[in-house]
C-alpha cells in the first residue's frame, strides 16, 4: 500500500479541480503580489447583507444546487423545483466520499464575514450579491462537508488549514486566486501564512486563470472615495470605475495597473515610470505622504486615516504610537486608522 500513496496523492491533486475548471492555469505567487494588504474591518457586518443562494437563471435550481450538480462525481437525480436524489460527491477539505447532498454545505472559500473585512463593506448591494452567488469563477464556492465547514467558520488562512494536509496547497491557491477576483485585501498576518502556504507547492500553486468581477461601491462609499462618485469606466476600457486619482483609488480599493495589462493603466500618471500605478503600500507616486514630525515617530503623517490605511499604515493606540495625537478619534475607543 505504501507504493501506492504517491499514486493517490496525486489523483487526490486532480480531482481537486473543481468541474468546468477549463481556464488557463496562473501562479497564486503572482496574484498574491498584486493583492493590497490593509488592516482588517470588520464593524458593520450581517450576513443578510449578502443576498445569498439565489436562482439567477430561474430554472429552479439555486446557487448551492447548482455548485452541487457541477462538483459531482457522479451526478445525482433532479425531481421537481431541484430536489437531489442520489449521487455522489467528494469532499476536498477532509477527503471524504458523501453520498447524500444533505451532509454537504457550500463553502463560500472566502467567507463572507471575510470578504466584508477585507473590502466587502465598501461594495453596493448588487455587488454583494454576486459575490455571494458566483458561478462564473469555479474556485469561488466548494461543496464540503458540514463538519469542516463549520469548523472553519469565518477564519482565514492564518488561523484554519484544511484537515486534508495534501490539499492545503490547493486551499491556499483557490484562496488568494478568490480575492484577486474581487479585489479584497489581505492583513499582514495572512499575507505571511498565504506566503508560507504556498512553499514547495510546485505546480499545485496554479489556478484557473480568474478574470477581475466587475465592483460596484455603495453610494456612501463613493463619496468618501471622491467628492462625487466615480466616473463609470468608459465602453470596452475596463470593469473599474474611473477616479480623480489614484489616492481616490486606493482608498476604494483598487488597483494597481499594470502596463500593457490593465486598460485602467491609461487613467493615471505613472510617475516613477515603473509601469505600474496606484500601487498603494508599494509606493504609489500619486499620493505621497508628508515627512514625519520631529520625535513624533517613524511613520510617514498622512492628510487623514483614510489617506495612512491605504498605504499601509496603522492602526494607532493612544499612549502608545506617538502617531495617534495625528489623527481625529471619531468613536473615542483610543485607537485611530484601524
Amino acid at each position: 500500500m505504501r507504493r501506492l500513496a504517491p499514486l493517490i496523492a496525486l489523483l487526490v491533486l486532480v480531482l481537486a479541480l473543481p468541474a468546468g475548471a477549463s481556464a488557463a492555469p496562473v501562479s497564486a505567487r503572482a496574484l498574491l503580489g498584486d493583492l493590497r494588504t490593509a488592516a482588517p474591518q470588520g464593524a458593520g457586518y450581517d450576513r443578510d447583507l449578502f443576498d445569498h443562494w439565489v436562482d439567477a437563471d430561474g430554472d429552479g435550481c439555486d446557487a448551492r444546487d447548482e455548485v452541487l450538480l457541477a462538483e459531482a462525481r457522479t451526478p445525482p437525480g433532479v425531481t421537481g423545483r431541484c430536489s437531489l436524489v442520489g449521487g455522489r460527491w467528494w469532499s476536498a477539505y477532509d477527503d471524504v466520499i458523501v453520498r447524500s447532498a444533505r451532509r454537504l454545505d457550500i463553502d463560500h472559500f472566502v467567507p463572507l464575514a471575510e470578504a466584508w473585512r477585507s473590502g466587502a463593506r465598501r461594495w453596493d448591494a448588487d455587488t454583494r450579491r454576486r459575490f455571494a452567488n458566483d458561478l462564473d469563477y469555479p474556485l469561488t464556492l466548494i461543496a464540503v462537508t458540514a463538519s469542516t465547514n463549520r469548523a472553519k467558520r469565518d477564519r482565514d488562512p492564518a488561523s484554519w488549514l484544511p484537515p486534508f494536509g495534501a490539499y492545503r496547497c490547493t486551499y491556499v491557491a483557490s484562496w488568494i486566486a478568490v480575492k484577486w477576483r474581487w479585489r479584497l485585501t489581505v492583513d499582514a498576518l495572512e499575507r505571511g501564512a498565504l506566503t508560507v502556504g504556498l512553499s514547495g507547492c510546485g505546480r499545485r500553486a496554479l489556478v484557473p486563470e480568474p478574470t477581475r468581477a466587475r465592483i460596484a461601491l455603495g453610494r456612501a462609499e463613493a463619496e468618501v472615495a471622491g467628492a462625487e462618485a466615480p466616473a463609470p469606466a468608459a465602453p470596452g476600457s475596463g470593469d473599474d470605475p474611473h477616479f480623480g486619482s489614484c489616492r481616490e483609488a486606493i482608498a476604494a480599493g483598487y488597483g494597481p495597473y499594470v502596463q500593457g495589462r490593465d486598460p485602467e493603466y491609461a487613467w493615471y500618471r505613472d510617475g516613477d515610470r515603473d509601469g505600474t500605478v496606484c500601487e498603494g503600500a508599494r509606493g504609489s507616486a500619486a499620493a505621497p505622504p508628508a515627512e514625519t514630525g520631529a520625535g513624533s515617530g517613524d511613520d510617514p503623517r498622512f492628510g487623514s486615516c483614510r489617506e495612512a490605511k491605504a498605504a499601509g499604515y496603522g492602526p494607532y493606540v493612544q499612549g502608545r504610537d506617538p502617531e495617534y495625537a495625528w489623527y481625529r478619534d471619531g468613536d473615542r475607543d483610543g485607537t485611530v486608522c484601524e
